[in-house]
């Protein structure tokens, strides 16, 4: 069952570790999907793997939508210095935009693959933790 609070929650921490760990220490970006994916999925709590990964998935796609959009806003400074280069303001904006779309697109893929992974470790540390609290 998809929780959508939970699901919030995990793209929430997937924008925000994403970020910062791209600002700070790029190599690591990939731990945010992987982490919003995990929260996602260890708060709901699943019947079985394909719900940890569907919420993981979820949560990469919409925090792969934020990340991207912030992208693209983040281009209008782009924007303004290409359209100071050329003449032809119209045509920097549409590259910069095409090249954010791009963007985008990619990101909400590898966030989804990733929130999906995350999703189901997320699962199986719950479920391990229900056996051990069961015994």
């Amino acid at each position: 069952m998809t929780d959508w609070k939970t699901i919030g929650l995990g793209a929430l921490l997937n924008v925000v570790l994403t970020v910062v760990l791209t600002i700070a220490v790029f190599p690591l970006f990939f731990l945010g999907p992987v982490l919003g994916g995990f929260l996602a999925a260890y708060m709901s709590r699943g019947d079985d793997e394909k719900d940890g990964a569907v919420d993981g998935a979820l949560s990469g796609v919409l925090g792969g939508l934020v990340i991207g959009l912030l992208f693209i806003a983040g281009f209008g400074v782009f924007t303004a210095i290409f359209g100071l280069i050329f003449s032809a303001m119209g045509l920097a904006v549409t590259i910069t935009m095409l090249v954010g779309i791009f963007i985008t697109i990619l990101t909400i893929i590898v966030d989804a693959v990733l929130g999906a992974i995350g999703g189901v470790l997320g699962y199986l540390v719950a479920k391990n933790e229900d056996q051990v609290i069961e015994n």
